[in-house]
C-alpha cells in the first residue's frame, strides 16, 4: 500500500518536473545549443523540448531492449525469467487440464484413459503426489496390481504422500489375502496418522482376528480418545475384548489370570452374557457362590439365556431335581413372562417328573412360537404323562420341521454360530453377534417334509393300535422304545431320545 502510494506520488514529482521544465526552455528567448564534431547546432525552445522528449523514449527503448536481451541470456542459462514463466503457465495449464481429464476417466470407469491422462499431467506438471495416486487408483480398476504396487511404494518413499502409499499397500494385501503384511502396515498407517478413522477399524479388526487383545484394547482406547466411538459402545467392546483376552489366558492353563480378568470383563459390561457367565464360574470356582448369584441374576435380569442358567446350575451340581426348581425360583422370579424363564421352568419341572406343571410352565410356546426346543420339550412332556408313541413321534417329527429358536447371529452377514465369538467367523467383523432368531430359521428338508408328522401318526395308528395298558404304565418314560419304525425317521429317533432326558444339558 505504502509502497504503490509512493510510485504515484513520485510519478506526478517527475511529470510536474518535466512540465516545469519544458515551460522554461518555451519561455526562454534563448535555445540549446550542441556541438558534435565541430559543428554546431542551435535548438529553439519547442525543438529542445521535442529534443528532450526524443532522448527520454530513447532511454527508454535502450533499457528495454537491454533487459530482454539480459533475461534472454538468463533464459538460456536456465534462470527464472518472464519467458521462462510464460512457458511455466503453458505448461501448468495443459497439465492442469490432463489431470481434470484423468479425475473425469477415473470417476466414469475408464481406467487406462486416466492412467494415459495421469502421465500426460505428470509429463507437464512433474508433481508426482497428484498423478501417482490417479495411476495407483486406476491401476487397480483395470486389474494391473503389479502397477499400482509400484506406484503405491513411490508414494510411501515420499514423506508428504507416504501414508496414501501405505495404506494404498494395506488395502491390497487385504484384498489378496495376506492379512500378517496388512496388520503391519496397519500399525504403520495407524503411527502416521492416529486420528484415521478406517485405520483404526482396520487395525482393531485384524488384531482381533489375530487374537492380539492387548493391541485392540489400546486401539480401542485410542479410538475413544480420538472422538471416533462413543463412550458406551468402547465400554461394551472394551468387555469384549477383555472376555476374549480372559479365554485366551484360560487356555494357556493361567486359572487365576483368567478369572480375574473374566470378573474385570463383566464388571464392564454386565449384560455381555458370555462373560456373566465366565465371570460366575470363575466366583464358584474361588467359593464364592453369593457373587455369582448376584451377577448371574443381573444378567438374566437384562437378558435370559440357557448359559446364564446352565452357570446357575453349577453352583449346587449335586442338589436333587426338586431342591433344583426351588433353588431356580430366584431366577425365574425376574423375568417371569420371558421365553426363556418358561422354557427354563419347564425343563426343570421335567427333570423333576412333574409333567403336569412342566405344561404350565411350557404356556402357550407350542402354538405361539413352535421352534426344536419348545417342540422337544412338548414331546417329552408327553412321554411323561403316558400318550402313545405316535403322539410323541408325531411332536417330535414337527420338531424337525421346525426353526431352530434364538441363536447367536452375525449382524453384519447373518452367519449363525453354535457358540459366541468376538470375530464372526464368515464376514470376520467384531462384536456383531447377537442372540436373536435368524431371518431364515426353518430347516431346509425335501418337499413335504411337514406332513412328516401326520405321515408317522398314520403308520402308527395303521401298524399298531394303542394298548389301554401302555396308557396306564405307571412308568412311561422307561417303556419300550424298540418299536418298529420307518427309515426315514431315523433323525426323529434322535431327538426322541434327547427330549426323554430326565434332566436336559442346560441345566445339570
Amino acid at each position: 500500500m505504502l509502497w504503490s502510494l509512493f510510485k504515484i506520488v513520485l510519478f506526478v514529482v517527475i511529470v510536474a518536473a518535466l512540465t516545469l521544465a519544458a515551460g522554461f526552455l518555451m519561455e526562454s528567448n534563448g535555445g540549446i545549443q550542441i556541438t558534435a564534431g565541430g559543428t554546431e547546432f542551435t535548438l529553439g525552445p519547442l525543438q529542445s523540448v521535442i529534443a528532450a522528449l526524443v532522448a527520454i523514449l530513447a532511454v527508454w527503448l535502450f533499457l528495454k531492449l537491454f533487459a530482454l536481451l539480459i533475461a534472454t541470456l538468463k533464459f538460456i542459462n536456465g534462470d527464472e525469467t518472464a519467458i521462462s514463466r510464460y512457458f511455466d503457465r503453458n505448461r501448468e495449464r495443459k497439465g492442469f487440464q490432463a489431470l481434470s481429464e484423468g479425475l473425469m476417466a477415473l470417476a466414469s470407469g475408464e481406467g487406462r484413459l486416466a492412467m494415459a491422462k495421469a502421465t500426460k499431467a505428470e509429463k507437464y506438471l512433474h508433481k508426482p503426489e497428484l498423478t501417482d495416486l490417479i495411476t495407483a487408483q486406476a491401476a487397480e480398476m483395470t486389474g494391473d496390481r503389479k502397477k499400482a504396487e509400484e506406484v503405491y511404494k513411490r508414494l510411501v518413499q515420499n514423506e508428504s504422500t507416504r501414508f496414501v502409499g501405505v495404506r494404498g499397500l494395506m488395502k491390497q494385501k487385504l484384498d489378496a489375502g495376506d492379512t500378517e503384511t496388512a496388520l503391519k502396515l496397519a500399525e504403520r498407517a495407524f503411527a502416521i496418522k492416529p486420528k484415521h478413522e478406517e485405520v483404526q477399524d482396520t487395525l482393531l479388526r485384524l488384531q482381533a482376528k489375530n487374537a492380539d487383545w492387548s493391541g485392540a484394547r489400546k486401539t480401542l482406547n485410542a479410538k475413544l480418545k480420538h472422538g471416533s466411538l462413543p463412550r458406551d459402545v468402547h465400554k461394551r467392546r472394551d468387555a469384549v475384548l477383555a472376555l476374549s483376552e480372559a479365554k485366551g489366558v484360560l487356555d494357556e492353563g493361567k486359572t487365576i489370570e483368567a478369572q480375574e480378568a473374566a470378573i474385570a470383563a463383566n464388571k464392564s459390561s454386565p449384560d455381555l452374557i458370555p462373560a456373566a457367565a465366565m465371570a460366575a464360574r470363575s466366583h464358584i470356582a474361588q467359593g464364592r457362590s453369593k457373587y455369582a448369584v448376584r451377577l448371574l441374576k443381573k444378567a438374566w435380569q437384562a437378558q435370559p439365556h440357557p448359559d446364564l442358567a446352565a452357570a446357575f446350575a453349577e453352583i449346587e451340581p449335586n442338589e436333587t431335581p426338586q431342591a433344583r426348581v426351588q433353588r431356580f425360583k430366584q431366577l425365574t422370579a425376574l423375568r417371569p413372562e420371558h421365553r426363556e424363564t418358561k422354557l427354563l421352568l419347564a425343563e426343570l419341572n421335567l427333570a423333576a417328573e412333574d409333567f403336569p406343571e412342566a405344561r404350565r410352565s411350557l404356556g402357550d410356546l407350542a402354538e405361539t412360537e413352535p421352534d426344536t426346543r419348545v417342540l422337544a420339550i412338548v414331546a417329552a412332556i408327553e412321554r411323561g404323562e403316558g400318550a402313545s408313541d405316535a403322539v410323541v413321534r408325531g411332536w417330535l417329527a414337527r420338531a424337525l420341521t421346525a426353526p431352530r429358536g434364538p441363536q447367536w447371529v452375525c449382524d453384519n452377514c447373518k452367519t449363525i454360530h453354535g457358540e459366541w465369538t468376538p470375530v464372526c467367523t464368515n464376514c470376520e467383523s467384531f462384536d456383531t453377534l447377537s442372540w436373536t432368531i435368524p431371518p431364515q430359521s426353518a430347516t431346509v428338508l425335501p418337499a413335504g417334509a411337514e406332513m412328516l408328522p401326520l405321515i408317522v401318526g398314520s403308520i402308527e395308528d395303521k401298524t399298531k393300535p394303542v394298548d389301554e395298558a401302555e396308557v396306564l404304565d405307571p412308568d412311561p418314560v422307561a417303556s419300550d422304545d424298540t418299536t418298529p419304525m420307518a427309515e426315514p425317521m431315523t433323525a426323529a429317533n434322535d431327538v426322541e431320545h434327547a427330549a426323554q432326558s430326565p434332566e436336559p444339558e442346560k441345566v445339570k
